[in-house]
C-alpha cells in the first residue's frame, strides 16, 4: 500500500481506513474510552495522522479526542528550575522528565467521567511563549470520548540497561553529559512514570521512519516555513542539529524497539510515503 504522507496533503482515505480498522478490531471488547498512542519521530507527520484519524472516527459514530503529548510540557519556569537543580539539559523540552505526567494522568481520569456539570478540562501548551496556556482557555469537553489518541514523538518508547547509557550517542552526551546524569535521569524516568503511562494504552499506532538520518531533514522543512515567516523561535540548521541532539538516543531507541511492540505500523519512506502498512491480531 503506498500513499502520500506529506504533512502538507495528509494521509490518504484508504490508508486512514485501514489504520482505524485494525485499531477497532483489536479495541472491540474494551472498556472505553480507549487508549490508542500514536508514536513518530520528529516530522513524520503525526498530527495530521492523528486529525484525520479523530475526523474518521467521528464520522463513524465514534466520538474521539486527540491529546497531544506536548501539551503535557513543563512550563520555561518549571524546566529552568530542573535545569538549575538536576542538569542544564533540562531546559530544553522534550525528553521524558519534561512533562507534567501528574497532569496527564488527572485529565485521562476527568475525561473518562465528564459531564456537562463536572467536564474534563484540556491542557494547550503555547509553544511560542514555551508556557502552558492559562486554565480558562483549556478546551472543555462534557462527555467522554470512546476513542482517545495520545500522539507524541516518545509514546511507548522504553527505558534502556544501565550499561547503555555509558557510551555517548552524539556530541551533546559527550560534551555537555560527560558524568551521564543526564541520560540516566531520562531512562529513569522513562523506567518508572512513563512505563506506567504506556501500560495503560490499549493499542499503540507507530509512524515508522525509514531511520534517524531522515529526521533532520523532515524538521527542517517545519522550519524552513518558520523562517520563511522570520518567525523568532525559527531555527537555523546548526541550531537544529543541536536541538535534535536531545533526542537522538531515545529516537534510536524507538527505531529499534517499537516496530516489534506497535500494533499498527506505517512505514514510511524518506518522502512520507506510505510503503506499508502491518495490523498485529487482536487479543484474545
Amino acid at each position: 500500500m503506498r500513499g502520500d504522507a506529506s504533512t502538507q496533503g495528509g494521509y490518504p482515505d484508504r490508508v486512514v481506513d485501514t489504520i482505524l480498522g485494525a485499531l477497532f478490531a483489536r479495541l472491540r471488547g474494551k472498556r472505553t474510552p480507549w487508549l490508542a498512542g500514536l508514536s513518530g519521530l520528529q516530522g513524520s507527520g503525526k498530527s495530521t495522522l492523528a486529525r484525520q484519524l479523530a475526523a474518521a472516527a467521528q464520522a463513524r459514530g465514534v466520538p474521539c479526542l486527540v491529546l497531544s503529548l506536548d501539551d503535557f510540557y513543563l512550563g520555561r519556569r518549571e524546566r529552568q528550575r530542573l535545569a538549575r537543580d538536576v542538569h542544564p539539559l533540562f531546559a530544553t523540552r522534550g525528553v521524558p522528565g519534561t512533562h507534567d505526567l501528574g497532569l496527564l494522568l488527572r485529565t485521562l481520569h476527568a475525561l473518562r467521567y465528564a459531564t456537562a456539570e463536572e467536564p474534563a478540562r484540556v491542557p494547550r501548551f503555547d509553544k511560542g511563549r514555551d508556557t502552558r496556556v492559562p486554565p480558562s482557555r483549556w478546551r472543555c469537553v462534557t462527555s467522554p470520548p470512546r476513542l482517545i489518541l495520545l500522539e507524541g514523538w516518545c509514546i511507548g518508547v522504553p527505558a534502556e540497561p544501565e550499561r547503555a547509557l555509558r557510551r555517548a550517542c552524539n556530541a551533546l552526551e559527550r560534551d555537555e553529559d560527560g558524568d551521564r546524569r543526564w541520560r540516566r535521569d531520562v531512562n529513569d524516568a522513562l523506567a518508572h512514570g512513563y512505563a506506567r503511562l504506556w501500560s495503560r494504552l490499549d493499542a499503540l499506532v507507530l509512524l515508522e521512519a525509514p531511520g534517524f538520518g531522515v529526521v533532520a531533514r523532515w524538521r527542517d522543512e517545519q522550519e524552513r516555513s518558520l523562517r520563511r515567516r522570520s518567525a523568532p523561535q525559527a531555527m537555523g540548521r546548526a541550531r537544529l542539529a543541536r536541538f535534535l541532539m536531545h533526542y537522538e538516543r531515545l529516537s534510536r531507541i524507538a527505531l529499534r524497539e517499537l516496530p516489534a511492540r506497535a500494533d499498527v505500523r506505517l512505514q514510511l519512506d524518506g518522502q512520507r510515503r506510505v510503503v506499508k502498512v502491518a495490523a498485529r491480531g487482536r487479543k484474545p
